[in-house]
């Protein structure tokens, strides 16, 4: 049996209530909850959250709000995995035991069903120790990038990369940040999602991090030239 938890606070700042901005006509948290159903991978498929206007738009597209998740792990600073084990946690308490669990972003509109379904086939063909979770490649060699001082000047981060060619450069990966699949003994141990893990490889133009109103804008502009 397979749990989906999807996390959505209320207090997202640099984009006010980014998890149920409009995102095509539709609130931003609508597009995971439809790709869960759609993926037909979920016996139970529910969002966490501290916000009861999140949790009534949640419950109106089909998934399912148990509980309001406790102040302490809601905050700017909570990370992903004490959320998925307090909702494992909390259901378990209340007779419901899953095998494995599938955290969601509730702002990852490019995810599609295939990818939640073909990505648990790979978490079923690996060994139980192991993560799944969304990547994609970096568009350009990290080894040749540059920072810029207080002056405004710029320096290599990897001076010994400046005259390499790119071609001859390793290849690069980064979290996608749309889904993570572990056995629920995994996600209770705490382990380190990106270590002894396997990354599940989106291409590059389905993948947009959504942190700024920048962000939003050019996710939306994927989005209409994907449908």
């Amino acid at each position: 049996m397979n749990l989906c938890v999807i996390p959505a606070r209320g207090g997202s700042k640099r984009i006010p209530k980014k998890n149920i901005i409009n995102f095509s006509n539709k609130p931003m948290i609508y597009w995971s909850i439809k790709a869960a159903l759609e993926s037909e991978c979920f016996e139970k498929i529910i969002v966490s959250t501290d916000n009861q206007e999140i949790a009534l738009i949640a419950k109106s597209y089909g998934a399912e709000v148990p509980f309001l998740r406790p102040k302490e792990l809601a905050n700017d600073m909570t990370p992903t995995q004490p959320v998925i084990k307090h909702a494992i946690e909390w259901l378990g308490n209340e007779g419901f035991k899953y095998k494995n669990a599938c955290c969601i972003y509730a702002t990852a509109p490019l995810l599609r069903s295939s990818d939640i379904s073909k990505s648990f086939i790979k978490l079923s063909k690996s060994n139980k120790e192991s993560f799944i979770f969304s990547a994609t490649s970096f568009n350009y060699p990290i080894q040749r990038a540059i920072r810029i001082d207080k002056d405004g000047f710029a320096s290599m981060l990897f001076p010994e990369n400046l005259n390499k060619r790119s071609q001859d450069l390793e290849e690069t990966f980064h979290d996608a940040g749309q889904f993570y699949w572990a056995s629920t003994e995994k996600w209770m141990s705490n382990s380190n999602i990106f270590e002894s893990s396997k990354p599940f490889l989106l291409p590059r133009w389905r993948v947009q991090d959504i942190d700024t109103v920048e962000d939003l804008r050019y996710a939306e502009l994927l989005f209409k030239i994907l449908r």
